[in-house]
C-alpha cells in the first residue's frame, strides 16, 4: 500500500510542516496539486492556527492536515482545537503526543509522528500512531543524527505500521530509493521551497537555487539543538562562536527571529535559511503540480529501469 492509497490522494507525498512557511494557503495549494498539505503550527498560537485552518478550508475541498510542534506552550489547546475544526490528519514533532492520542483516535484522526530514531518509532507505534515519518539528518530545519538511508529501513523492520521517508528526497531516483528502503511515501520540504506557490521571499528561493552540493551546515550541534540551514554570515558566525564555547543566551541572539527575517524579508545574510542537503539539486522554480508529477513519474521510470 502506498501513502496515496492510505490517504486517498493523488500522490504519495506529505508536505513538511515548515514553521512560518506552511501556511493555510500553501497547504491548500499542495493539496490541490495532489499531495497532502500541512499547516505548520510552529511559531503560531491557537487562534493563529485556527485562522490558517479556515484559510485552507476556503481554498481547497481536498484533504489537508496540521503539523503540531509539541514544545509549543499552546500545544494542549491546539490539540483540542484541531479536533473542533474537523482536522483528519495530524503529524507531530518535538515532543511526545501521548497526552492527545486518545482524543485524536476517538475522532478517527490519522496520526503520524515524525521520528529520528528506532526507539521513538516503537514508542509511537505503542501509543497507537497510524504511521511514522522517519526523518533523516539530510533534511532542512531541526535534524537528528541518522541518515535517511540508515534510518528508514531500520524503522521499517522495527515497527509494523507504515513508514514515510523524509530527508534527501527531491528526485524520482531518490523517491524510488525511499520505496526500496521500505517507505510507503515521502515527506517533502526543501524541494517545495522553490515552488511557485511557496510563500517564502524570492531572495530565499534564489539562495536555494544558487546552493551547491555542500551549501548547508548544521548549527546547534554542540548545544543539542541541531538545525540544518544554508551557509551564510549568520550560520558561520554562530558555528564559530559555538565552537569557542559561547553560552546559549549569546547564541540565541543570532537565531532570534532569524527564520521570519528569511521568509518574510528575504534576509539571506543574517536570516535562517532552513534547507536540506538536496538544495544543490534544485535549479529552477516550478509549480507544485510539475514538481509532484516529475517526482512520481521519475520514480516509476527508475523502478522500470532497475527491473530491466
Amino acid at each position: 500500500m502506498r501513502l496515496n492509497e492510505m490517504l486517498d490522494i493523488k500522490y504519495p507525498f506529505i508536505q513538511g510542516g515548515m514553521a512560518n512557511i506552511a501556511t493555510g494557503e500553501f497547504a491548500a495549494a499542495v493539496s490541490n496539486a495532489g499531495a497532502l498539505g500541512l499547516i505548520g503550527a510552529g511559531g503560531m498560537d491557537t487562534e493563529m492556527l485556527r485562522e490558517q485552518i479556515h484559510i485552507a478550508k476556503e481554498r481547497t475541498d481536498k484533504l489537508f492536515g496540521v503539523n503540531l510542534m509539541l514544545m509549543n506552550p499552546e500545544a494542549p489547546k491546539m490539540a483540542e482545537m484541531i479536533v473542533e475544526e474537523g482536522i483528519k490528519v495530524v503529524t507531530t514533532g518535538a515532543g511526545n503526543p501521548a497526552s492527545y492520542m486518545s482524543l485524536w483516535k476517538e475522532h478517527n484522526m490519522t496520526v503520524m509522528p515524525v521520528v529520528a530514531s528506532i526507539l521513538l518509532a516503537k514508542k509511537m507505534e505503542q501509543l497507537g500512531a497510524d504511521a511514522v515519518i522517519a526523518e533523516g539528518t539530510e533534511s532542512g530545519g531541526h535534524v537528528g543524527e541518522m541518515t535517511t538511508m540508515a534510518l528508514v529501513p531500520q524503522v521499517d523492520e522495527a515497527v509494523s505500521i507504515p513508514v514515510i521517508a523524509a530527508g534527501g528526497i527531491a528526485s524520482g531516483r531518490q523517491l524510488a530509493a525511499a520505496f526500496a528502503l521500505g517507505a510507503i511515501g515521502a515527506q517533502l520540504g526543501t524541494c517545495l521551497l522553490v515552488s511557485k506557490e511557496c510563500p517564502i521571499h524570492e531572495a530565499y528561493k534564489a539562495a536555494v537555487i544558487k546552493a551547491g552540493d555542500n551549501a548547508t551546515i548544521v548549527t546547534g550541534r554542540i548545544a543539542g539543538t541541531p538545525v540544518r540551514i544554508l551557509k551564510n554570515q549568520m550560520a558561520r558566525e554562530y558555528v564559530k562562536r559555538e565552537k569557542e564555547g559561547a553560552e546559549l543566551m549569546e547564541l540565541e541572539k543570532y537565531t532570534l527571529g532569524s527564520l521570519r527575517r528569511a521568509v518574510l524579508e528575504g534576509d539571506v545574510k543574517t536570516g535562517s535559511l532552513m534547507a536540506g542537503q538536496v538544495a544543490g539539486q534544485l535549479k529552477e522554480i516550478r509549480s507544485l503540480a510539475e514538481i509532484f508529477e516529475d517526482l512520481y513519474e521519475g520514480s516509476k521510470k527508475t523502478i522500470e529501469e532497475l527491473k530491466a
